[in-house]
C-alpha cells in the first residue's frame, strides 16, 4: 500500500475515532462523540468519519486497481 498524504493520515485517525466510538457504543451502549459535543457537532462529526472512510475506500481502490 503507498504512504498517505495529509488527508490519507487524516482520515485514517478519524476511522479510528470512529471505530472506537463504535466499540464503546457495542459494548456499553453509550455514545463518547455526542455525549463530549452534544446532538448537531456530534452528528457532523459522523458525517466527517464516513466521509473519511469514503476517502479511505477510494484510496484502496486506487491502490488496488492502478497495478
Amino acid at each position: 500500500m503507498k504512504e498517505f498524504n495529509l488527508y490519507g493520515w487524516i482520515a485514517f485517525i478519524l476511522l479510528i475515532v470512529g471505530g472506537i466510538n463504535w466499540g464503546i457504543f457495542g459494548i456499553f451502549g453509550g455514545d463518547i462523540i455526542t455525549g463530549i459535543f452534544g446532538n448537531l457537532l456530534g452528528r457532523l462529526i459522523f458525517v466527517i468519519v464516513g466521509a473519511a472512510a469514503g476517502y479511505m475506500c477510494y484510496l484502496v481502490y486506487l491502490d488496488k486497481f492502478k497495478k
